[in-house]
């Protein structure tokens, strides 16, 4: 049986913190709990032991995304900054991504919760491989997925910090669908994410006439004209951006792309 003035494996004061008159009690795992716990206990306790965490805020993240169906097929377009909090840190990052010939993502928020959520979607792309069935993953499919995905990490107060656009073609029919972290979720013609889709959308619907799908040059047109204005009145956005196309013949990468700078009109710029 343990016994003598020197044994510290249970704490000599066992109500150490323990309320005093006209204040609360401190449990077990916050700030001021740990602290007069490992004050009675110091060698026995590891210091940090319930640690603060840091986990639910976006860190490295990145701007706006947006996407547009056009006749024969869907363009999504990013540019190609990541930003480590205000501070434009890594300038050549792809947020828009092929996931096989059938369907295209883009991403913003958290790039580091998009990169763990990537490695699930390419994981589900071997498998499809692996079975040689010739069932592949269809844009519509992971799109509903994702809206699980989201909403689940949502519901337990832990969600990724991702606005997330997925497009493709899906049985002949060209599909464009936006998620956000809370797992909500919708589909349309145009969609964007973050400013964009104050920015951007006014852009591209101003350009819609009748409902009717633009043509792929005009479609790639717009889209540039919405980066030009995102680079210009975004603070986290760089003018290099890159678009990925799905059709019916497949997906692919293009770019990255420049705008063309012209910084002419700051000279009207007046209270600065």
């Amino acid at each position: 049986m343990l016994s003598g003035a020197n044994n510290m494996l249970f704490c000599k004061e066992f109500w150490g913190n323990g309320p005093a008159p006209g204040e609360f009690y401190n449990f077990i795992g916050t700030s001021e709990a740990t602290s007069n716990f490992n004050k009675n206990c110091k060698e026995y306790t590891t210091p940090g032991a319930f640690g603060t965490q840091h986990s639910f805020s976006p860190i490295t993240t990145g701007s706006s995304v947006v996407g547009i169906k056009f006749d024969g097929g869907v363009m999504i377009a990013a540019d190609n900054l990541v930003s480590y909090g205000s501070l434009a840190r890594y300038q050549d990052v792809e947020r828009v991504f092929k996931v096989n010939d059938k369907t295209i993502i883009g991403a913003s928020g958290d790039f580091a919760d998009f990169q763990s959520l990537k490695r699930s979607i390419d994981q589900k792309i071997i498998e499809d491989t692996c079975d040689d069935d010739e069932i592949v993953m269809k844009p519509k499919a992971l799109y509903t997925w994702l809206t699980r995905i989201l909403y689940n990490r949502r519901s337990r107060f832990n969600p990724l910090w991702l606005e997330i656009v997925v497009g493709g073609f899906d049985n002949g029919v060209p599909f464009l669908g936006h998620v956000d972290l809370r797992g909500r979720a919708y589909e349309d013609t145009v969609v964007a994410t973050s400013f964009g889709k104050h920015l951007a959308l006014p852009l591209i619907r101003e350009k819609l006439s009748d409902n009717k799908l633009l043509p792929l040059n005009k479609a790639k047109d717009v889209l540039r004209e919405c980066m030009e204005v995102l680079y210009y009145r975004d603070c986290r956005a760089i003018p290099k951006y890159s678009v990925a196309v799905c059709t019916k013949d497949g997906s692919v990468i293009e770019g990255p792309f420049n705008n063309d700078e012209n910084w002419k009109l700051a000279t009207m710029v007046k209270g600065y």
